[in-house]
């Protein structure tokens, strides 16, 4: 804008809806301040901050520090390149003219600028920057077309998609209003109230007295506000009868975007629902009503909750009237489901399965179970089998509740009303726990199961999970994962790194995938598994400081390896590391691997050994191999790669003084087959090819 003043401004754009989906706004909100900057950045306005708000009626965006004048910007074009552009003495050629008409310039004007790999002609374009004023129109339509939203539909006139009808815009900056209409609705200066406490139309003044205007009228515009008041409210009102809130994250979200003016209000039901599952009671409360549910200090539920109105507080005694009749009505429906499903054993439900399909690919729940409960077994016998029949009895029953009233209203509880039904038909309590605990963790670092069967029975189902969708071809991609199969993953390496299951991940695989044998699907499966599973390795440890090169040498027998003997073995390279001789020996060892050919070689064969360095390091390796074997089933790994570590001398020695591709084919193949069981050996550790030299 050369030396010319410059002023900042300030810009308010508010959009008004019909009341659009609670679960809709966190990503609009974010949506909304990122696709505003981008399309800011590319218009050439310089902003100092962007801020986002929403709520159910309204989605408000603020910029600050916008310049008065859009930036001043040098525009080129390329054109052909300079060989053909001018000939060999320099003129211009009929390509270089026909360029420079083209764009309305001269051809003198033309430069030539180096791109890629040749110099090329140039148009070059400076362009003065045009008031910001006059180009928001414009921005403004763009941002707000630009908006992400799960679903979106055509209102009004039809010529745009939005989440709901648009009623008003609001658009200023600084002082003046900017013009412009979407879909046959024009901006102006006015806004709304709150739809049924304020639904009047007020004249916004300034963009400073906006948010105060707002509130005076009943909407208080900011989310983090909102919830500040949500919390405060309902600790305040648990606290009035001796207990405190169950402060769900999800739902406090949800609420927070249903409201634009929150009261919380507390209500109370009639003991008697107490008798009910804890878990059951508070899915109700959350899933129907959105209500905050209250516990006392020992974690028990109290026969009191909140709900979060969206009126004066003067309306809250009308507001509770109405809570605690619809909440009775829906505890009442819970209890005749709870008790209708505990009529029948969840045992007499086994057969019941078959009508249930989890998979139109993978057959039904009876056969899901079948799964679970030859993994299961196969695990007891590596893992347990003091408890084996227990954990058989427990994978029988794991999915016996999906097909309960209760778990067929709230999907959620799945495992958890099992655990409840199954104790009532008097079953083991550890089958119990386990019924439930399958599905732990429920989430990335979430609670992992308590009980050994419970543990084990999770492992079971996850992995039946992860094989059966990657055995026909169902696998995450990007962002997309529709059953989870990350989580799965990363709750079984959690819950086997934690317990210190002596299993290999191979083994799990192969199990897991010999019960799917009868589905024609893909061949690349096991592979595909053991490569989404190092994915899932190498997340855990590198959050764990481990670097990646350290982690891809041990991961790369993770296959193979116990998987509990993963982290010993960074922890021993890492410290290994650190020792002076790490480089020697790394040197060493990979020249060897470097030698090697992938192709099978003959057995070594001791008596063509006739040079001293090879008979020296054939013998000091049979020493080596015999200690490393030895360290490594006490897990001793750092001191079995110490060990290795002695076979540098002699390594280095061997390269050397023996010509190792000696031109006779047997001493040739014998020397490979001796440097190939010296890889053999440091391979039982890790793949020392993957590591990088330690900095001095």
């Amino acid at each position: 804008m050369g030396n010319e003043e410059i002023h900042n401004f300030s810009l308010l754009l508010e959009i008004g809806t019909e009341e659009i989906p609670a679960g809709f706004l966190p990503g609009a909100i974010q949506s909304l301040k990122e696709n505003t900057a981008t399309i800011l950045k590319e218009t050439y306005i310089d902003f100092s901050e962007i801020e986002a708000y929403a709520t159910p009626r309204r989605l408000s965006l603020f910029i600050t520090g916008l310049p008065e004048v859009q930036g001043d910007r040098v525009r080129e074009i390329f054109g052909p390149a300079k060989k053909v552009a001018f000939d060999n003495k320099g003129n211009p050629t009929r390509a270089a003219i026909g360029f420079a008409n083209s764009h309305g310039i001269n051809v003198e004007s033309l430069i030539v600028k180096r791109r890629d790999k040749g110099e090329y002609v140039v148009a070059v374009f400076e362009e003065k920057g045009i008031a910001v004023k006059d180009l928001l129109p414009e921005i403004l339509k763009k941002v707000i077309l630009s908006i992400n939203f799960p679903k979106t539909m055509r209102w009004g006139n039809g010529s745009i998609r939005f989440a709901r009808p648009i009623h008003w815009l609001l658009s200023m900056f600084g002082e003046d209003v900017i013009h412009f209409e979407i879909d046959g609705i024009k901006s102006s200066n006015m806004t709304r109230g709150h739809r049924f406490l304020s639904p009047a139309t007020f004249q916004v003044k300034g963009i400073s007295a906006y948010i105060n205007l707002l509130k005076n009228n009943y909407v208080i515009l900011d989310q983090k506000e909102r919830r500040k008041i949500i919390l405060a409210g309902i600790r305040k009102l648990s606290d009035v009868v001796g207990g405190r809130p169950i402060e769900d994250e999800e739902l406090i979200e949800t609420v927070n975007f249903l409201v634009e003016y929150p009261v919380p209000v507390l209500c109370s039901f009639s003991e008697e629902y107490l008798e009910l599952p804890k878990e059951l009671l508070i899915t109700v409360m959350k899933d129907y009503q959105k209500c905050f549910a209250i516990e006392d200090g020992g974690g028990k539920l109290i026969n009191h909750f909140i709900v979060i109105s969206n009126t004066r507080e003067e309306n809250a005694e009308t507001v509770k009237i109405g809570a605690e009749r619809v909440i009775k009505a829906r505890f009442e429906d819970a209890r005749f489901y709870f008790e209708d499903d505990r009529k029948k054993p969840l045992s007499e439900r086994i057969e019941e399965l078959r009508k249930v399909t989890f998979h139109d690919r993978l057959g039904n729940l009876y056969e899901k179970t079948e799964r679970i409960v030859s993994i299961a077994g196969f695990l007891a016998d590596r893992l347990l089998p003091s408890a084996k029949e227990r954990l058989s009895r427990a994978a029988w029953l794991s999915k016996t509740d999906l097909i309960t009233g209760i778990v067929r209203e709230f999907p959620e509880l799945q495992g958890i009303m099992g655990k409840y039904y199954v104790l009532h038909d008097r079953e083991n309590s550890e089958i119990a726990e386990a019924i439930e605990e399958q599905y732990l963790p429920a989430h990335s670092g979430g609670r992992l199961p308590q009980t050994e069967v419970g543990a084990i029975l999770s492992i079971a189902d996850k992995i039946d999970n992860i094989a059966s969708f990657f055995s026909i071809g169902l696998t995450p991609t990007g962002s997309e994962d529709p059953f989870a199969l990350r989580r799965q993953a990363l709750g079984v390496v959690a819950i086997i790194l934690t317990r210190g299951y002596s299993i290999t991940l191979k083994e799990l695989v192969d199990k897991a995938l010999n019960n799917l044998s009868h589905i024609n699907g893909s061949g690349d499966a096991e592979k595909n598994i053991m490569q989404f599973f190092g994915q899932r390795f190498e997340s855990v440890f590198s959050a764990d400081g481990y670097t990646s090169d350290l982690i891809q040498s041990v991961l790369s027998l993770s296959g193979c390896m116990p998987l509990k003997e993963i982290r010993g073995r960074l922890d021993a390279i890492q410290k290994f590391k650190k020792d002076r001789g790490y480089n020697n020996f790394l040197l060493a060892i990979k020249r060897v691997n470097n030698i090697i050919p992938e192709i099978a070689i003959p057995e070594l064969k001791a008596e063509l050994l006739i040079e001293e360095p090879e008979k020296r390091l054939k013998e000091k390796l049979d020493s080596v191999k015999s200690d490393v074997t030895a360290l490594l089933k006490d897990r001793q790994y750092y001191d079995a790669i110490n060990t290795l570590s002695s076979l540098t001398e002699p390594i280095n020695h061997f390269f050397d003084r023996v010509l190792v591709m000696d031109k006779r084919e047997e001493m040739r193949q014998n020397r490979l087959a001796l440097l190939k069981e010296i890889w053999r050996a440091a391979s039982s550790i890790a793949d020392f090819s993957k590591l990088s030299t330690a900095e001095c």
